[in-house]
């Protein structure tokens, strides 16, 4: 599959599209709209943001990077539309994002996801993530799951997934 990886704007119209769906697949999974502690994500503290495409221009997914102060940084609306899950278009966003984070001298990225979400639970535990106590505003949050990964060049992980320029390679 061809994708490419664009740097969007983080209220880009089609940032917001993938945005509003992945909330909605996050208040059916946790039966309710409240379920995100601390200050939501914003244009003004998200920076960075990628939209991910199909060859025909389709959005299919999205993720992003909050600065989290004293060089760390946490991603942000990590979100892959339900039909091209297990394609290779996270491990595309991740990788893209994680190269990002070393351009910006970040030496660790840090994400939340929840326990409604094994399936991301899983995914970052794949790509070399380590869960970690609860940190920031996540600190006691029943549903919260917290990772980390070192950032070293180049990253381990999977080979051959994507070519650095948001193109994958089969």
């Amino acid at each position: 599959m061809h994708l490419t990886l664009d740097r969007v704007p983080f209220d880009a119209p089609d940032a917001e599209a993938l945005r509003d769906a992945q909330q909605a697949e996050l208040h059916v999974r946790y039966g309710s709209e409240d379920h995100e502690p601390g200050e939501p994500p914003t244009p003004d503290n998200v920076p960075f943001f990628l939209v991910a495409r199909t060859a025909d221009g389709t959005p299919v997914g999205c993720g992003g990077l909050r600065p989290l102060g004293s060089g760390a940084l946490e991603i942000k609306r990590m979100f892959v539309v339900p039909a091209l899950r297990g394609q290779g278009v996270a491990t595309a966003i991740l990788r893209r994002i994680e190269e990002e984070a070393q351009v910006m001298g970040c030496p660790e990225l840090f994400l939340e996801t929840g326990t409604e979400q094994p399936d991301a639970m899983r995914f970052y535990e794949r790509e070399g993530y380590r869960r970690i106590p609860n940190f920031g505003h996540y600190a006691g949050e029943a549903q919260s799951v917290c990772y980390a990964r070192s950032l070293t060049w180049p990253l381990p992980g999977p080979p051959g997934r994507s070519d650095g320029k948001g193109r994958l390679r089969r």
